[in-house]
């Protein structure tokens, strides 16, 4: 039994869960990433390089096999190298938004530190002298 407990407070602990969200979201984001390089970043520069798709761009090494009745018996080897310049491109995009995601927080807690903090509240013989110094000031 003691091992199921020390299982469950190590998964409920604050930072696997905190872990865990990001991983999800970090998934998600990564979608809409390749949804934005495929559909949105890559058909305009595929126009300005004379409509290249690069997500169709391959060498083929080998071709496929295919036997007296039309049936593949082995597939071609194929090496897509359009589909890692969109890898890369997706990698590039994501690393500029974490990047700009850091940047702003770290400017954000810098500005927090940067504020001044406020002053100590006098103790309690500054304020008896305080007191002294004033009631002397007025009997002149």
């Amino acid at each position: 039994m003691g091992f199921i407990q020390e299982f469950k407070t190590f998964a409920m602990r604050g930072n696997v869960m905190d872990m865990a969200v990001g991983i999800i979201i970090g998934g998600a984001f990564g979608k809409i990433v390749t949804s934005f390089v495929n559909d949105v970043i890559m058909p305009p520069i595929g126009l300005l390089l004379g409509n290249a798709d690069f997500s169709n761009l391959a060498l083929t090494l080998k071709s496929a096999v295919v036997d007296a009745g039309g049936i593949e018996t082995a597939p071609a080897v194929v090496l897509r190298y359009g589909a890692f310049i969109n890898t890369i491109v997706d990698f590039i995009i994501v690393a500029f938004a974490i990047f700009l995601m850091i940047k702003g927080i770290n400017s954000f807690q810098k500005k927090k530190e940067e504020a001044p903090a406020a002053p100590p509240a006098p103790t309690a013989e500054e304020t008896l002298l305080t007191e002294i110094r004033d009631l002397l000031k007025a009997k002149k």
